[in-house]
């Protein structure tokens, strides 16, 4: 075996020279590592401007009652949240016939109204300036408000997701993928007419899910990463094999996987889910959506409850008809607004005027079981007064409260037999609540406000952490297609 070779030692002269070396390169090292973690580090956090940030939003005091209630701003969260954690939308570029053509057939789309104007503004309609809503609105917050139609949300919605801060033009970077199907309208224009066919009110339907079928991103997922908002209720798109109202779009097979965001839902339905009626308050920051919340907190109440609706005289005990009844036996506690013959939808201020004068707002069910009223009562700082579980509870969960007893926190319920039957009274049931418990009652449905409404936002959306009715649906959405990849994996 070869005798293994030993190199020599180096000499102490050369060691020390060494040693030099490697103590100026740890230092240089150091010096680089203290730079690099230096520039790295985030910026202090600004101090926001009195204008940006007030730490309260307390209503001027008042005396203590139940028309006046106390609106505090949250506190600010310590970094920006408005973030898209959980996924960007795609938002499909569909064939105009689709969505833009039948915005040009409006005038002809509903045949009680035109609804040209509704569908001005993004769907918003026509600004408050100039009708009759300016002359109950404060003068710095009439920019938010428009002349809204609830039959609008496609439009509102298609429209707000274009420039949504959660949108990307890369289909490839999604998580879900919207399709501004203005179905609602679609099947709206044949709903009333008599020389319709069921084949007419499904047509646009069937070439849209044709079309949606053959596009790529649907096939890698058969749609559950899908999406769409319908203008009408659930129930204008069910028709039955057998016949009768309405389209038959959630009952084709073809949408079966597909998510859909309705005005109202059909209980038994997980694909359906329930998001509010559009308003006509659409703020386009956080700051008019307070100012709003001020407002109304504030606003004087002089009527216990109050109701708007028509009668329903054909049908027999119309519920409507006892709801009316109780309003007048209650003397000046309760006003109440016929809305026959379209006179709420035509002049919008009168309910918004009504509700505001009120504590409590009552729901009953409308031509379904829910009602946009609904809406623009909790809107006004009202206390909304439910006699039908549908109308509201297990309607739209992404936006109302609804666990663990939350229920009475923001509304009351009545039961309709015991109404009926005389045991109760409207007035003695609300005026037996005591005016703390109102109060509270009061301060949490101001604070909901923004969440059930659709703002006019830009990209950035209301800022300061506050979001809208739509920002409330995206995190929805992809929370739910989130959870449904986690199920398959399992």
């Amino acid at each position: 075996m070869a005798a293994m070779h030993r190199p020599e030692p180096l000499n102490p002269a050369a060691r020390r020279q060494r040693l030099v070396v490697i103590l100026l390169g740890a230092f240089f090292v150091f010096q680089l590592v203290l730079l690099v973690a230096y520039r790295s580090a985030p910026p202090s956090v600004r101090v926001p401007t009195a204008a940006a940030s007030s730490v309260s939003v307390q209503a001027p005091p008042r005396p203590a009652s139940a028309s006046s209630v106390s609106v505090k701003e949250p506190p600010r969260p310590a970094a920006d949240d408005s973030g898209c954690d959980g996924g960007l939308v795609y938002v499909y570029d569909l064939p105009a016939v689709f969505n833009e053509d039948l915005l040009s057939m409006c005038e002809t789309l509903m045949p009680m109204y035109s609804i040209c104007p509704y569908l001005a503004n993004d769907g918003r309609g026509l600004p408050a300036e100039g009708t009759s809503l300016s002359s109950i609105l404060p003068p710095e917050l009439l920019g938010s408000w428009y002349s809204s139609d609830q039959f609008a949300l496609e439009l509102i919605v298609h429209r707000r997701l274009l420039s949504h801060r959660c949108r990307t033009a890369d289909p490839a970077r999604a998580a879900a993928f919207f399709v501004p199907f203005y179905a609602g309208l679609a099947v709206g224009r044949h709903l009333w007419s008599a020389n319709a066919t069921d084949a007419d009110r499904d047509s646009d339907c069937v070439a849209l899910l044709s079309w949606l079928h053959a596009q790529p991103y649907y096939k890698r997922s058969n749609g559950w990463d899908h999406f769409l908002a319908l203008g009408r209720i659930t129930w204008d798109f069910r028709r039955g094999p057998s016949g009768g109202w309405g389209g038959s779009f959630l009952a084709m097979p073809g949408v079966a996987n597909v998510t859909r965001l309705v005005i109202e839902r059909e209980p038994w339905d997980d694909m359906d889910v329930g998001i509010p009626y559009p308003t006509g308050f659409h703020p386009r920051t956080a700051a008019d959506a307070r100012a709003w919340q001020r407002h109304v907190a504030s606003v004087a109440r002089p009527r216990l409850f109050a109701f708007a609706g028509a009668p329903r005289s054909a049908i027999k005990g119309d519920f409507r008809g006892l709801l009316l009844e109780e309003c007048q036996a209650a003397g000046p506690a309760c006003e109440a607004l016929d809305c026959a013959d379209g006179k709420c939808i035509k002049n919008n201020a009168l309910v918004l005027d009504l509700f505001m004068g009120a504590r409590f707002c009552l729901q009953p069910r409308g031509d379904s079981f829910t009602r946009r009223s609904l809406f623009d009562c909790m809107v006004a700082g009202a206390v909304p007064v439910l006699f039908w579980q549908r109308s509201a509870y297990i309607q739209y969960k992404w936006y109302l409260p609804v666990d663990h007893g939350q229920v009475g926190e923001w509304s009351v319920f009545i039961d309709r037999d015991e109404l009926r039957a005389g045991n109760v009274t409207l007035r003695g049931v609300l005026a037996a609540i005591p005016e703390a418990r109102v109060r509270r009652m009061r301060e949490r449905v101001v604070k909901m406000i923004p969440r059930l409404v659709y703002s006019a936002a830009d990209k950035d959306g209301l800022g300061g952490g506050m979001k809208d009715a739509l920002d409330v649906m995206v995190d929805g959405m992809l929370r739910r297609v989130a959870e449904r990849q986690r199920s398959r994996r399992t």
